[in-house]
């Protein structure tokens, strides 16, 4: 078997994660997994041996200690935090998507996860200059008729400056206001590495430590990558802001929202300009006089028409991505459209089931809706599990409307579900984020906010919109034409299955899971009962000629046997 430190091309960056890891007290997941070997000589270490190669970097004997002296201080959820903190902006990125996923991790670990920040310092004027003239493939003062060279904003995937573009339109040739996002030299190169490595890394802690497998370490870095990707792709949340603005196009909500315009002509992969919008921030237009209450209404209808009307929302609507602009009412302005979450016609139609079963306090449909949307990764008891999500729903369902918490039912319901092996869709868990979020800065906006109050005329709208005739009407025709299709295919389908059965030619084929184990079980028992009766046998016969010879056979034979009986029960036992 390739080691995990063969498989991997950048063997320095490998071994700053683990330093990092160690100095945080996780030097036993770096042994297990293969990421590096425990010291051979010192007293610091308690970390189990581990059958990594001596290719793998040996681990520093006070790295090791000063995490064993951190493990007794702070706990294991603020460790992980801290461990994503050193390691940059990949896996910052990585902890905040991870904190979207209450199904997987611990409470503790999501509220740690919550408070990575991207932390990082400007870039340099005369590197975005270089970026910006390589996306545009033209001079910046070509490209802008200005550019401010302090930045608006930084993150760890670019940064954010103002400038003024001439466009051309109806009104002729004029200046307008625009922020450009400018992409951070070599990031994609980094994450590139990051993302190969995180790949192995996860691949191997699962394979070696069997108990991690409930957190998903590969699930959680396959979200992870397909986020990352489509995040470093500045035109796709340039498409993002588009779409948004075509949703809303002439609907009573688009009076209440807007999305910055993309100006493409000043705009690439690594560049996007796009309109300014001219606000404040949540918290200082509520210090300028602005009425809290009508925007917490409007954005919850905002967020209800993006997820389940549109099945196409804003992931992360967090108050640094709100402006508010205006006074009466004032214009939500949405911004860093980059994480988008997309929920399937029939997700969004069960998702929508579950939230009317909350309205209606029905405690069994919650439960049926909740297993319509998951996918049972086990036998299910439908009798315990609908008790136990009951109980759940019920805690919340049994206050009035505008007390409960729907973030909070959202999780406890994910969590509850989990418990009986339904898994539950990623996207499903950014709506869990985003109700949390919007409900979030609705309460601060109105401490009375009813949210499912105010998206109760809206859950209603929808339903009748999904019982109206046209769609009824739609969906009876789309079943007329699936049924013809199997009218057609299944009598053929009928004739191959009777003509191979004629011909001989029909194999049905079983598999068992547990039979690879079996048989590796099985050969390694034959091997070693071979070999310990080979020099049991050896010892027997040597015994009458040399009384060494034969007592040091039976002696390796019976410590053979020992150890292949301790292996063999400690492999049993994983299995079980």
């Amino acid at each position: 078997m390739i080691s995990v430190v063969s498989a991997v091309r950048d063997l320095g960056r490998l071994r700053e994660i683990t330093s990092v890891l160690v100095r945080h007290g996780f030097g036993e997941v770096v042994a297990r997994a293969g990421f590096g070997r425990r010291p051979r000589r010192g007293t610091a270490s308690d970390v189990p041996p581990s059958s990594v190669r001596d290719d793998a970097p040996e681990i520093s004997t006070d790295e090791l200690a000063k995490g064993e002296e951190e493990k007794t201080r702070i706990s294991t959820a603020e460790r992980i935090r801290l461990v994503l903190q050193d390691l940059g902006p990949s896996f910052i990125k990585l902890g905040q998507i991870a904190s979207t996923r209450p199904d997987l991790l611990p409470a503790d670990v999501i509220v740690e996860l919550k408070k990575l920040q991207d932390n990082v310092p400007a870039v340099p004027f005369d590197e975005i200059r270089k970026v910006v003239e390589s996306s545009l493939g033209e001079p910046l003062e070509k490209a802008f008729a200005s550019f401010d060279e302090k930045p608006l904003a930084t993150a760890s995937i670019g940064q954010v400056h103002r400038a003024r573009l001439a466009v051309t339109d109806a009104d002729g040739t004029h200046e307008v206001d625009v922020v450009v996002k400018v992409q951070r030299p070599n990031v994609g190169d980094t994450v590139a590495r990051d993302l190969e490595l995180l790949h192995i890394m996860a691949a191997a802690i699962e394979r070696a430590i069997p108990e991690t497998r409930v957190y998903s370490p590969i699930g959680l870095v396959q979200q992870f990558d397909r986020s990352i990707t489509a995040e470093l792709n500045f035109m796709i949340e340039g498409e993002n802001g588009e779409r948004f603005a075509k949703n809303f196009e002439g609907t009573p909500q688009g009076e209440l929202v807007r999305f910055p315009k993309v100006y493409k002509e000043a705009s690439g992969k690594r560049v996007l300009a796009l309109e300014f919008f001219d606000g404040l921030k949540v918290d200082k237009a509520l210090a300028a006089g602005v009425d809290g209450k009508v925007v917490a209404k409007n954005a919850v209808g905002v967020v209800i028409k993006m997820i389940f009307e549109d099945g196409f929302f804003h992931a992360d609507p967090h108050p640094g991505n709100i402006i508010l602009m205006g006074q009466s009412p004032p214009i939500i302005g949405l911004i860093d459209l980059g994480m988008v979450g997309r929920l399937s016609p029939e997700l969004r139609d069960r998702t929508v089931d579950l939230m009317v079963a909350a309205v209606r306090k029905d405690s069994y449909a919650v439960a049926d809706a909740l297993y319509a949307i998951g996918r049972p990764t086990r036998k299910i008891d439908m009798r315990e599990y609908r008790g136990e999500v009951a109980v759940l729903a019920e805690k919340y369902l049994g206050k009035p409307l505008k007390e409960i918490e729907l973030s909070a039912m959202i999780r406890d319901l994910v969590q509850g579900a989990m418990k009986y092996g339904l898994e539950i869709p990623p996207d499903f868990m950014l709506v869990g984020k985003a109700l949390m979020t919007i409900e979030g800065i609705g309460k601060q906006l109105d401490p009375d906010l009813d949210v499912f109050g105010e998206a109760q005329p809206y859950f209603l709208a929808i339903l009748k919109k999904r019982y109206s005739p046209q769609r009824l009407g739609n969906e009876l025709i789309r079943g007329v034409e699936q049924l013809s299709r199997a009218g057609y295919d299944v009598p053929l389908q009928a004739r191959e299955i009777l003509e191979d059965l004629r011909l001989g030619r029909l194999v049905v084929k079983t598999a068992d899971p547990a039979l690879p184990a079996a048989q590796d079980r099985l050969g390694r028992r034959i091997f070693s009962g071979l070999v310990v009766a080979g020099g049991t046998v050896s010892g027997a016969m040597a015994l009458p000629h040399s009384m060494a010879a034969g007592v040091t056979l039976f002696t390796l034979s019976g410590l053979l046997l020992v150890v292949h009986v301790l292996r063999d029960a400690r492999r049993t036992k994983k299995l079980e």
